[in-house]
């Protein structure tokens, strides 16, 4: 057995293409609702997401899922779950 026998829990998130110009690579746009604390409305925050797609695979529009890796490059940390 391992010294490291911890659980690793990766994040997951589900959101839309928005660009897939660069070669194994998707941007993807998650939105989000929160409520605003004094006003007790709720509004809308949007990330975009620089994900590894090696299969070149999915276009704009797509939904797609994708989850937390090891650094892939300078501003990509996830890539895609196939479905």
């Amino acid at each position: 057995m391992s010294k490291n026998n911890k659980k690793l829990i990766r994040r997951t998130f589900e959101g839309i293409v928005v660009s897939d110009k660069m070669d194994k690579t998707i941007v993807v746009r998650v939105d989000r609702s929160r409520l605003h604390p004094k006003y007790k409305k709720y509004y809308k925050i949007s990330r975009r997401f620089k994900v590894h797609d090696p299969k070149n695979k999915y276009k704009i529009g797509d939904k797609v899922t994708f989850v937390e890796c090891r650094p892939l490059s300078k501003e990509k940390r996830w890539r895609v779950i196939y479905q």
